[in-house]
């Protein structure tokens, strides 16, 4: 669908009367289940956040699956670190090399476009990442549509916010259908040329930390991927690509992901003196209707397939999640509050396009998105029992 100047008028006459969520509370938590109760999820509407998700081991038992918080009120406290607990990210995903690009794109920024120069809130302000200061994830969302089983929010994103250009209105929808199924659709328009990269930034343990290691050493990886996006040492692409055939990046036969950990040692994959990955893994194809990545606990038997139409993928292994100052406490059906979540004992995957594809246009992927582009995102997430 695309909309014209006059349709997005009128769109943005709408976001501005309902700009304010139905409720004045942003950490309202929104209750859905599917039609059958395979899956049970809760939501807010700060940051479109995910809170809680729930689905069956395979000795039929509901785990929260998501690390997040049980006091609703550090999702909004900067205090206790900003982590991105399965919130809607955005404008802009992941990183964006010295918060500058032009558009149209050009190679760091160095072209004839008109320069933009953004935010910057990561590695001594030298990049920007998730959109600046505050991106999406640190934003109330309007509920537009709630059922028993899906939650549609809507943010308008203002001119000049954050330093992107134009107008955007983005709408997330959740929807949990049988056979524990998780829909996630993401739209946006915008009144000029932009760019826009959103994501889903859940943070997934599949045994809800009910294993002695919680080392991901149960989580077994599947990613149909042969490359990944090459980066310096503060994880900002260099413009290349690095092949994973031959290195512990190959996730293209299923292995587990806790036991690759440490052959990542020598390649600091995940950024200067950082063991684990925290890379954008390229799909060898888009497929809409089979998985493209799967990951499963050789503990719980939980297992999670996703079909996207998205053509990267952001692998994070929480490699610094841990603050020995300023610990997270996990969930209380998660052990908490007497333990913490610990480095390496979660993982991030990320459904998106190319990272700083606004300073690589040599990759043929355009985040540039306006008047007469829209942008859509789809992922299906489907939970399922691996026996013994």
């Amino acid at each position: 669908m695309v909309f014209t100047s006059a349709v997005f008028a009128a769109l943005l006459v709408v976001a501005q009367a309902t700009s304010v969520p139905r409720t004045a509370d942003p950490l309202e938590t929104i209750e859905l289940a599917a039609p059958d109760g395979s899956i049970k999820a809760h939501y807010i509407p700060w940051g479109a956040s995910t809170t809680n998700l729930w689905v069956k081991d395979k000795n039929n038992n509901f785990r929260d699956i998501l690390l997040g918080f049980d006091n609703k009120t550090w999702y909004q406290d900067l205090a206790k670190g900003r982590d991105f607990f399965s919130p809607v990210v955005g404008r802009y995903a992941n990183r964006i090399k010295n918060g500058t690009f032009t558009i149209p794109p050009s190679f760091d920024a160095t072209g004839p476009g008109k320069k933009y120069h953004i935010v910057e809130n990561e590695n001594n302000g030298t990049d920007t990442l998730h959109g600046g200061t505050i991106g999406y994830d640190q934003r109330p969302w309007t509920v537009t549509k709630q059922t028993s089983n899906s939650v549609a929010f809507t943010l308008l994103d203002p001119n000049g916010f954050q330093g992107f250009p134009g107008d955007v209105l983005a709408t997330v929808e959740y929807t949990l259908n049988s056979k524990a199924t998780l829909d996630i659709s993401m739209f946006a328009v915008a009144d000029q040329l932009t760019p826009i990269m959103l994501s889903t930034h859940n943070y997934w343990n599949l045994d809800a930390y009910n294993d002695p290691t919680n080392n991901l050493v149960s989580h077994v990886l599947q990613a149909q991927s042969p490359k990944i996006v090459a980066t310096n040492g503060n994880l900002i692409p260099t413009g290349g690509f690095v092949e994973v055939e031959g290195t512990p990046l190959d996730f293209r036969t299923a292995k587990s992901v806790g036991a690759s950990i440490n052959a990542t040692a020598p390649h600091q994959y995940c950024g200067t003196g950082c063991t684990g990955f925290d890379n954008c893994f390229i799909y060898d194809q888009t497929n809409k209707k089979e998985p493209v990545v799967s990951m499963w606990s050789t503990t719980s038997g939980i297992k999670l397939d996703v079909v996207t139409d998205q053509v990267a993928l952001q692998v994070y292994t929480c490699n610094g999640i841990f603050n020995a100052s300023n610990p997270i406490p996990r969930k209380a059906d998660q052990g908490g509050p007497n333990a913490y979540y610990e480095d390496h004992s979660c993982i991030v995957l990320e459904q998106q396009g190319y990272i700083d594809a606004v300073n690589n246009p040599q990759w043929g992927y355009n985040p540039i998105y306006g008047p007469l582009r829209d942008y859509e995102w789809h992922s299906t997430y489907t939970f399922s029992v691996v026996k013994d």
